[in-house]
């Protein structure tokens, strides 16, 4: 039996998120100083006292959920997880987990991540729609279809689980595609309230500014195996790493894909590390005998 960690992603913060850490632990205090610090602004107050609004800002979502995970993680004693894998942002927190990234550097990369992110979002309007109970393989010919005769951009940006994939892309593609996904029988085709086409070719800007923040950090050979988004595998080669965590961001989530190569290789007890209980929800419905739990 295989314990996997898991960390969640954009979309799981809530107001008050780290409260309980930060009353109850002195080394939360101290991450939270130390992120405060490090960010030059302090997320500690938008965390414990700010509006779901104030959260809702890229550049204050990523690092929030990647240090509410961190802390929850850090909670756990004796704690050596045999893989490892994080959804979208989630997978910084992972590799802190599996050593590949100090809890500093990850906290830097995530910072100009989402800031790279927002200046993209701000070049191209563009947004995402998820796809309720339409075959993975019927929505991914619908967004080649709608490319390939519009010029617009629309791909596959998240397989969540099956029947759900959220897909990503310019305003018109995406109105485009979502009335073409309900025609072709999709339950639902509904467009999400994000600022941008995250995971897709529109976040290219960002991508090359990443690169740039990842090629000059140091990266360690990890103590177990992580299950990249875009790779859906087990790596363990720091290089390979590095480069995978760089293609995410044009990319797509293969989380559905990762989630089955986990349980492949021996996985049956999943630990969601981090605000919210998506990705304990999202392996239940990728297979229903998985051990599930979390700790917020």
């Amino acid at each position: 039996m295989k314990h996997a960690f898991i960390f969640p992603g954009q979309g799981s913060q809530f107001p008050g998120m780290g409260k309980e850490h930060y009353e109850n632990s002195a080394f939360a205090k101290r991450l939270f100083e130390q992120a405060n610090d490090l960010l030059g602004f302090r997320i500690s107050e938008i965390m414990l006292s700010g509006t779901e609004a104030d959260l809702k800002q890229t550049n204050v979502t990523q690092p929030a959920v990647f240090l509410h995970s961190i802390m929850a993680y850090k909670s756990i004693e004796n704690v050596s997880p045999d893989m490892v894998a994080g959804h979208s942002v989630g997978e910084f927190s992972a590799l802190v987990a599996n050593g590949t990234i100090s809890f500093e550097d990850a906290l830097q990369l995530v910072s100009v991540r989402a800031t790279a992110m927002q200046k993209a979002c701000e070049m191209n309007p563009s947004t995402m729609a998820a796809v309720l109970n339409l075959a993975d393989e019927k929505v991914e010919a619908i967004c080649t279809e709608i490319q390939n005769e519009t010029g617009e951009v629309v791909v596959p940006a998240n397989y969540n689980c099956p029947g759900q994939l959220v897909i990503s892309g310019s305003l018109k593609g995406i109105d485009i595609a979502c009335e073409r996904m309900k025609a072709a029988g999709a339950k639902r085709a509904l467009v999400l309230p994000v600022g941008g086409a995250f995971h897709s070719p529109l976040m290219l800007p960002a991508k090359k500014e990443l690169q740039a923040a990842i090629e000059s950090t140091q990266f360690h050979n990890p103590t177990c195996a992580v299950y990249q988004n875009v790779a859906a595998k087990a790596v363990m080669d720091k290089e390979e790493i590095k480069q995978n965590l760089i293609d995410q961001l044009t990319g797509p989530v293969r989380w559905t894909q990762s989630v089955q190569a986990m349980i492949a290789d021996g996985a049956s007890r999943f630990t969601e590390a981090g605000p919210g209980k998506v990705l304990q929800g999202l392996v239940m419905k990728i297979n229903k005998e998985m051990q599930v739990e979390g700790v917020s």
